[in-house]
């Protein structure tokens, strides 16, 4: 039994607060460009039992029902309100409403496992990789996408203002929710560099772990493979 902390509750009530604007402002606030990292993140994955941490509203695994003829998906997420929209888009995904930290599945069910844009908000992002490393097959892989600071300076500078003014006023005016989208940019600052969590996965097993930038380093994929 894995009984949720007061952040890992709160977590759950701030995404359910703005699960009915989530896609629309997902979308707009990236310029689409989301949907472009999620297709190159799952670009990585191969054969056909996936699992998607921090499902939201299951574009992840639209994506992978794209990709792959007849797939296997199931979705997990702290908010039930965003697996009520999953479910509603993603015919035939099986969903669960649990957290990254304690995953209700058997060692070696998966060949992929995918967590984008969720890891930041993981209260023990260690327990949850060592979680993502038992349920994945021997050779299946780890694929997280997630945002972090832009390398280019000139273009860190653009974004810190586009995230900490501009994304805050648009969140709060689309989703009536004054404190989510002022939450997830400084949730972004406070997440580790990608060399460090490149480390911690190699830390719980993973092996053959790389990371890439995209769009001048706004998000990175980090990739593993289990031995």
């Amino acid at each position: 039994m894995y009984w949720l902390d007061r952040k890992n509750k709160q977590i759950a009530e701030m995404f359910s607060s703005i699960s009915p604007t989530y896609d629309l402002l997902n979308h707009l606030l990236s310029f689409n460009i989301d949907k472009m990292w999620r297709r190159k993140a799952i670009s990585l994955l191969q054969d056909s039992v996936f699992l998607d941490v921090a499902t939201g509203t299951g574009d992840v695994l639209l994506e992978i029902k794209k990709r792959f003829d007849n797939p296997k998906l199931i979705g997990i997420d702290l908010s039930l309100d965003m697996l009520k929209i999953a479910k509603r888009k993603v015919e035939g995904a099986h969903f669960v409403c649990t957290p990254a930290e304690h995953l209700p599945f058997n060692d070696n069910v998966f060949d992929g496992v995918v967590i984008a844009f969720g890891l930041r908000n993981v209260v023990d992002r260690v327990s949850a990789l060592f979680e993502f490393k038992r349920v994945l097959k021997s050779g299946g892989k780890l694929v997280i996408l997630e945002f972090n600071r832009p390398v280019n300076r000139f273009f860190g500078r653009l974004y810190e203002f586009y995230s900490f003014t501009f994304m805050p006023f648009i969140g709060r005016l689309i989703s009536k929710d004054k404190n989510a989208y002022t939450y997830l940019p400084k949730s972004i600052r406070r997440f580790p560099d990608v060399e460090f969590l490149k480390s911690m996965m190699e830390s719980v097993g993973f092996k053959d772990v790389y990371y890439k930038a995209l769009t001048f380093g706004v998000s990175f994929i980090h990739c593993g493979v289990k031995p």
